[in-house]
């Protein structure tokens, strides 16, 4: 996951009355999160950090303070260097991408989002798996897949629907909002996805499963699907879109 500037030079963030994709400014990066932690509540990878086995003893309320916290400190921290999405009324869908050449690794990110208080409320089991295994797990990974275009890629780092909001075709939006774009820059998409139902659904994207990787520090093994989507040309685009408003749409990453 080192200089802090908009995304805007990379994607055009103009309102799009078409389809009613907008992007999230920082003070509407709570509301965004709020959506984003419902949507993960039972997320085996979103619980990784808060589930542990030092924090049994945590009231549920404890735990989801927690949780929101950490989609809150995420969330803004896309809003200042990556590229937030929404759409929907309040919320309803939001996608965090983080553009081509991008990262949320610098200091002044980190500061600002508040990312690195983070440290200070994880328990000392959810520091070693998010600093010893997560991220490691998740860099390397992403590294070995994209080589030479790791740096030059689009990552859906998360996208997520409101349960009352789902089967509206709202992440099918946010997901087209940038890999059409990525078709005329030519750029390649990558995820992570760790519901077993979504490689299916985003296949009707373009993504296709190119490794499979496991979080292990937990009692049972968390799996997640590696995804990569190559550039697409318009008419074999067509092709996917034509299929996918037939089909479902993906509603947590």
């Amino acid at each position: 996951m080192s200089e802090a500037s908009s995304s805007s030079s990379v994607l055009s963030t103009r309102p799009s009355e078409e389809n009613g994709v907008r992007v999230i400014p920082k003070k509407e990066s709570k509301a965004a999160a709020d959506c984003l932690a419902e949507a993960f509540q039972n997320d085996e990878v979103a619980q990784y950090f808060v589930k542990t086995r030092d924090t049994e003893n945590w009231s549920e309320d404890e735990r989801w303070t927690l949780h929101v916290r950490i989609m809150r400190s995420i969330v803004l921290a896309h809003c200042i260097k990556g590229l937030a999405l929404t759409v929907g009324p309040n919320h309803d869908c939001v996608a965090l991408w983080m553009p081509p050449g991008k990262n949320m690794d610098d200091r002044m990110t980190m500061f600002r989002s508040g990312m690195w208080t983070l440290n200070l409320k994880l328990s000392r089991d959810g520091r070693r798996r998010f600093h010893t295994e997560f991220l490691p797990l998740l860099h390397h990974t992403k590294s070995e897949v994209l080589r030479d275009l790791d740096n030059d890629s689009w990552y859906l780092v998360y996208i997520g629907t409101k349960p009352g909001a789902q089967g509206r075709g709202y992440a099918r939006r946010l997901i087209e909002y940038v890999t059409e774009q990525a078709d005329a820059k030519g750029h390649t998409c990558y995820l992570e996805s760790s519901n077993d139902i979504n490689p299916a659904i985003y296949r009707k994207f373009g993504f296709e499963t190119v490794k499979k990787i496991q979080l292990t520090d937990g009692p049972s093994p968390v799996n997640l699907d590696i995804m990569v989507r190559q550039p697409i040309s318009k008419s074999t685009s067509h092709e996917i879109t034509h299929v996918e408003h037939h089909g479902q749409t993906a509603e947590t990453a």
